[in-house]
Formats: C-alpha cells, structure tokens, sequence
C-alpha cells in the first residue's frame, strides 16, 4: 500500500498563509495538513508516501519526501500533477490517492484501506451538517453527487441547485487497486477530451472530471460511506473556524484531530 498526496496549487483563498509556504504547510492546530495527514497514513501502516508539488514545492522537497513536482502548476490542475508522478503510480502495490489540503480520521481511512473494490472514492453521507457549518447556503459550493443502487457512483462533480442531485460529497480520498494502475495510465493517455463547460483540456481537468470520465467509460467506482470524520481546509476562514472550534472543544463532533 502506498499514498501520493496532491500538494502542487497555490492556495490563494489562504493568503496571507500562503505567501511565503505551500497550502500544505499551513498549520492547523499547531500542525501542517501535511503532518497531520501523514501522521495518519503512518499509523495506518503506511510509509511510502510520496508528494506531488508545485508552488513552493522545495519546501516539501526540503522535508525529505519524495516529491515529483509539476513545474506547470499554475497552468494546470489536480489531473495533470497526479500524472506527472508517473513513475510512483507504475509501481507495484494498491495506491491511496488524496488532496493536500485534507484531514481524516483513522477509522475513515481504514474503510477505505480495507474496501476490495477497483477502485474506491471516500464520501460522506452526513455532509450537510458540515457544509451548514462553512457555508450560509450550502448550494453555492456543494457538488453533486448521485448513487447507483449497487453503491457505485453514478454522477459527481457538478453544480446543482438541488439537493436531490446530492447524495454526498467526496471528500478527496481515493484508493486505486493495484491490478487496475495500469489501465488507468492507459485511460488517461488516450483520452480525447470533448469540449464542454467542465471538461476544457487534460491539463486543467479536475479529479472530479477524471472521475466522471471513468464512470462514462463503465468503469465501476465504488463510493465508500463514511459520516464526517473529516475536514477541508480551503481558506482562511476555514482555519480560523477550526481553531475557534478546537478552542471551543467543539470541533471533534466535525473531526477527531490525531484519532
């Protein structure tokens, strides 16, 4: 088992955090993401864990991870860093794929660890609550996600003004069999991208796009359940929200920092 985190944008929305380090680095709670999430990973029995790059990436380099950095970053998107860390992915052995700007608890990861399915994306079920917490309306930001009967999914990704297009959301946490790596590289070296309003080049595709791309192709993507036990930290005021409620001895009904 091996885990590559996807560390490469710039994190504008955490300015002025992020001036001088990589979103990454910033600290939550008197750790960075990166610390936390491979603390996590490491007590999971996982140790092989290498870093996709990009803004600031010598600072990540400078810790001792093995890094593959995309020297495009600021032209490019998640899909484009992800493969750009080719080398990692050919390698033998299931492979844990997530954002750089994530914690998770350890229960979660297990779920995911253990799950047998070709491939495997984290959601969770009970995200209302914790899109409430960040956002007046949560509709402006939540994507849609929609299952199959069979829990694979069937949709994810898009906006939508409904919440009946929502039947979780994907938190950022993948988990790639090791006999379907191969294909995958293929998959996405043969793509042929059609032009429409989500999906402009390879490049600049989300993993969202990627995944739907899968999907369209009948690939089974199994969505993993979980109920909170997670965080994103995608801007300022998310991290200022966290550490008022880790003051607060609230924020373990959101996520159990170290557990």
């Amino acid at each position: 088992m091996r885990a590559l985190i996807l560390a490469a944008g710039e994190g504008s929305r955490l300015r002025p955090l992020t001036k001088d380090k990589p979103k990454a680095l910033v600290e939550l709670c008197d750790k960075t993401l990166l610390e936390r999430q491979v603390s996590i990973l490491q007590k999971a029995g996982i140790t092989d864990i290498a870093i996709a790059t990009g803004y600031k990436g010598e600072q990540i380099q400078e810790l001792g991870f093995n890094c593959y950095h995309n020297p495009d970053y600021a032209t490019s998107n998640m899909v484009y860093s992800l493969f750009n860390a080719l080398p990692f992915l050919e390698r033998e052995g299931d492979l844990i794929i997530s954002y750089g700007d994530i914690v998770y608890e350890l229960d979660n990861l297990k779920k995911i660890i253990t799950s047998d399915a070709a491939v495997n994306v984290m959601v969770d079920k009970e995200w209302f609550k914790y899109w409430k917490m960040r956002f007046v309306d949560p509709l402006t930001d939540a994507e849609s996600l929609i299952l199959n009967d069979d829990g694979t999914i069937k949709e994810l990704g898009l906006k939508t003004e409904s919440y009946n297009d929502i039947q979780g959301q994907y938190i950022g946490l993948i988990k790639v069999r090791r006999d379907k790596l191969k294909a995958l590289i293929s998959f996405y070296h043969n793509q042929k991208i059609k032009k429409s309003s989500n999906i402009k080049d390879l490049n600049n595709m989300f993993l969202t796009d990627f995944i739907q791309l899968l999907i369209n192709a009948d690939w089974d993507i199994r969505a993993i359940l979980i109920s909170g036990g997670w965080l994103e930290v995608d801007s300022l005021k998310d991290l200022n929200l966290y550490e008022g409620l880790a003051k607060s001895k609230e924020l373990d009904s959101y996520c159990r920092l170290d557990k």
